[in-house]
């Protein structure tokens, strides 16, 4: 394990101190032929085999959501945060390293912890989950759900990741490289694939069975595996799990358009269900009463009984929870069809 690790810093030292001295442009093309790649892959050899229809679906919608989110950060500033190393680069505390490449090294494990417990704040916080939560509602997981994104939590993002920046002092090279990894290896986890030693190396590194356990609809599954490059943060953090998840997504129905996403982002995290009663001992002992007295003005006349005891139910939960509460009641019993004379409270 020690000696993989070891493999690993020496490979990601010799790529980080590469792709330092590339321009933008070929890490746009290098991300691009990923994208490609990482695509042809999933829709040849799925892990989860997907509807057609909706994969398109998937792909459009998050397509759309990844050009609107470039045009408002392109309004903003062209790149925001290159320009804010360029401008406070020059102090932050790894400028004390002499070593480039470990100073690239650690800007980059620095990030990605940052990273790690912005994830999990935006599961633990309901103010936050409300825009988190379009990320997670895609049912059909693949690569182009990692630019699933609302605008408002890219917005946040990139206030944090300037912050990073002029702690540490990161150079514009070093941001280009940090953040070209960064989305390659979110792309990776996305991808709707499975391959030999993935567990292995899933030792070291977040990939796609353990994201798809992030992605579950069950809340003790998905409030886990919050990495976004490397598993040691979930692993020494006590937030890594190992399962496949029965389903995707989040539990209710939501929109899958682009404008219904940005709409849905602006929606309560957990909006408060109407109150609906629990029909204790007590309160069937009320509402028989309640209809033996109904029977009993009828002088007992048959044949309208059921007719007593909804009355009777209706009035007296009327009563006690008033109007929202049995509104909500007769159409989760549904009840709501039956004519009823008379009204109510």
């Amino acid at each position: 394990m020690s000696s993989e690790i070891t493999s690993l810093i020496t490979f990601v030292e010799s790529y980080l101190t590469w792709l330092s001295s590339a321009s933008g442009e070929l890490a746009t093309y290098s991300l691009l032929v990923a994208f490609a790649v990482l695509s042809a892959l999933e829709l040849n050899y799925p892990k989860r085999k997907l509807p057609l229809k909706q994969l398109r679906q998937s792909y459009r919608t998050n397509t759309g959501l990844f050009v609107f989110n470039s045009i408002v950060i392109s309004l903003l500033s062209s790149t925001p945060l290159l320009m804010v190393a360029d401008r406070y680069s020059n102090w932050g505390m790894l400028n004390y390293i002499a070593n480039p490449a470990w100073k690239a090294l650690l800007s980059f494990l620095l990030l990605d912890l940052m990273l790690y417990c912005w994830h999990r704040t935006s599961h633990s916080f309901d103010g936050l989950w409300m825009f988190h939560k379009v990320h997670h509602n895609d049912p059909y997981l693949n690569i182009s759900t990692a630019f699933r994104l609302h605008i408002i939590e890219l917005l946040i993002i990139t206030v944090l990741k300037s912050a990073y920046i002029v702690l540490f002092g990161v150079d514009k090279a070093t941001v280009l490289t940090n953040e070209a990894l960064l989305t390659l290896f979110i792309m990776f986890h996305h991808t709707n694939v499975s391959f030999y030693g993935e567990k292995r190396l899933g030792q070291v590194i977040v990939v796609p069975y353990l994201h798809r356990a992030h992605h579950s609809t069950e809340r003790n599954e998905h409030d886990n595996n919050y990495g976004e490059v490397f598993s040691i943060w979930d692993r020494l953090f006590g937030t890594f799990i190992e399962r496949e998840p029965a389903k995707i997504g989040i539990k209710n129905s939501s929109p899958q358009t682009v404008l219904g996403l940005i709409k849905f982002g602006f929606t309560p995290a957990n909006p408060a269900p109407a109150p609906v009663y629990e029909m204790d001992l007590n309160l069937k002992a009320m509402i028989a009463e309640a209809a033996y007295y109904k029977a009993e003005k009828r002088a007992f006349k048959p044949g309208n009984e059921m007719r007593d005891w909804l009355e009777a139910k209706r009035e007296i939960i009327c009563m006690v929870y008033g109007d929202k509460s049995i509104r909500q009641q007769s159409n989760n019993s549904g009840c709501s069809s039956i004519q009823r004379p008379f009204t109510l409270c």
